[in-house]
């Protein structure tokens, strides 16, 4: 749902801050790339499982086989969680760096810039956090018999939380292009 990365920052400029701040930012781009890689390599199980949650429970055995999770789909789901669980945890590793720009003498564009990709990163947290969650209830009621409800729910808030991340990564990108002298113009 989500590609993530931005420019290497602060183009054009020399000094100390600015170089930092390069340097933070690649930092960050790091944990990113890797991040973008685990989070596409878990989200087939997500959307599968997804389309079989949002397509409803049913009180019949032989329609709930056709509209929930099978168990021979839990080994792949348990595989998608620990997958998702790897790349949250890389992309916590972009926000110590974004928060070391946020601290640098430099201009206020490039500080608000990596405040709105800081705010972008812990928005994705959480929406993964919630899919962490989503999965582990796919693993222990497969068929949602009991679960369908609170699901449904998490799926609601998960679309939610991608959104909110990447409404903060659309702005980062905003003020990126609009100051190309400083943030190499495009996020």
């Amino acid at each position: 749902m989500l590609s993530l990365s931005f420019a290497a920052g602060c183009s054009g400029l020399s000094g100390d801050p600015y170089e930092q701040a390069n340097d933070h930012v690649a930092e960050a781009n790091e944990a990113i790339e890797e991040h973008n890689r685990l989070f596409e390599e878990a989200r087939g199980t997500y959307e599968g499982a997804k389309e079989a949650v949002e397509s409803g429970g049913s009180s019949s055995e032989d329609d709930a086989e056709e509209t929930t999770v099978q168990e021979e789909d839990i080994e792949e789901i348990v595989q998608a969680r620990e997958t998702m669980q790897e790349a949250r945890d890389t992309l916590d590793g972009a926000r110590e760096p974004l928060s070391e720009v946020q601290d640098l003498n430099v201009e206020e564009e490039i500080t608000q810039y990596a405040v709105l990709l800081a705010e972008g990163v812990d928005a994705q947290i959480a929406a993964e956090n919630r899919e962490i969650t989503f999965y582990e209830t796919l693993e222990q009621d497969p068929t949602l018999e009991d679960s369908r409800e609170a699901a449904e729910e998490l799926l609601t808030e998960i679309g939610d939380g991608y959104e909110e991340a990447q409404n903060s990564y659309d702005r980062a990108r905003e003020l990126a292009e609009a100051n190309p002298e400083l943030l190499g113009g495009e996020s």
